[in-house]
């Protein structure tokens, strides 16, 4: 297995100061010193399965800064920069891209006008990129970057405000498998995923409302939140050993394990196993 190496970001200005999705309430906001457990105890998870955390430095006024899946989409040394829909996250790219300019990647950037949320919205299984769109990203990013990486884009629309972003609702295992949630998908989508897919394991309701699809995949190991134990199970019985982690404070803003990491080896899944 190549040696994984992920970006985080330490939630010290973490909170819930705006509403871009439904989960997000600043009448609820969020416990920083419960936010700042669960995030360490990802971290130290992480660790433990022998990734490399590389962090940026938090910045006040960017709580979703800590969210590092967004920033954008790494493949070999190139940095393909997110042009986020709303304003107040589009105040964290400077900071992305001068942390991947001072790490040795070079910056991308996609045209004016074409939004794209990285990560969040592009994910790899197998060779083919699979990319969400509708809510955040655009079709057309979506395919200019597979006419730049040589790879076919498969979009798939994204119906459910709840789930914004494809990590929310779709996690690559291996090439040829796949964590779902069927009704985060139109019909056409769905089966795009059913005929690409070899082996998909469905995320019950209840369960991708605790982001049990936005999973963190080291090797045979499956980094989920607390709380899903139907998906835990799945899980053993495809060989596969899934490790919770409470994550609770960030669902508050609409994410969990696989929001909170980004990939720095390259987003091709097979590069996990």
């Amino acid at each position: 297995m190549k040696h994984p190496r992920i970006l985080m970001c330490p939630p010290d200005h973490y909170g819930i100061e705006y509403e871009i999705n439904p989960w997000m309430s600043r009448s609820r906001g969020s416990v920083p010193e419960r936010a700042k457990q669960q995030w360490t105890q990802l971290y130290e998870t992480l660790q433990v399965l022998g990734v490399t955390i590389e962090l940026m430095q938090p910045q006040k006024g960017l709580p979703d800064l800590v969210f590092t899946a967004n920033a954008g989409l790494v493949f070999g040394q190139n940095f393909y920069s997110s042009r986020f829909r709303h304003e107040v996250r589009a105040r964290e790219t400077p900071y992305f891209e001068a942390w991947f300019r001072e790490h040795d990647f070079t910056v991308m950037r996609l045209p004016e006008g074409v939004y794209f949320e990285g990560a969040g919205d592009a994910l790899f299984c197998g060779s083919t990129l699979f990319a969400g769109y509708r809510i955040r990203s655009d079709v057309q990013g979506h395919q200019h970057l597979g006419k730049i990486l040589g790879k076919m884009v498969l979009p798939l629309e994204l119906i459910n405000p709840r789930y914004y972003h494809l990590d929310t609702c779709f996690c690559p295992l291996a090439p040829g498998e796949a964590i779902y949630y069927p009704a985060a998908f139109d019909a056409y989508g769905r089966k795009v995923l059913e005929s690409h897919i070899p082996r998909l394991l469905a995320c019950t309701d209840t369960e991708a409302h605790r982001f049990g699809c936005n999973a963190v995949v080291v090797g045979k190991s499956v980094v989920i939140n607390s709380g899903c134990e139907q998906l835990a199970a799945d899980l053993r019985k495809w060989s596969y050993e899934p490790i919770a982690v409470e994550l609770d404070e960030f669902l508050k803003a609409g994410g969990s394990a696989k929001c909170l990491t980004l990939r720095l080896d390259g987003e091709d899944a097979a590069q996990w196993s």
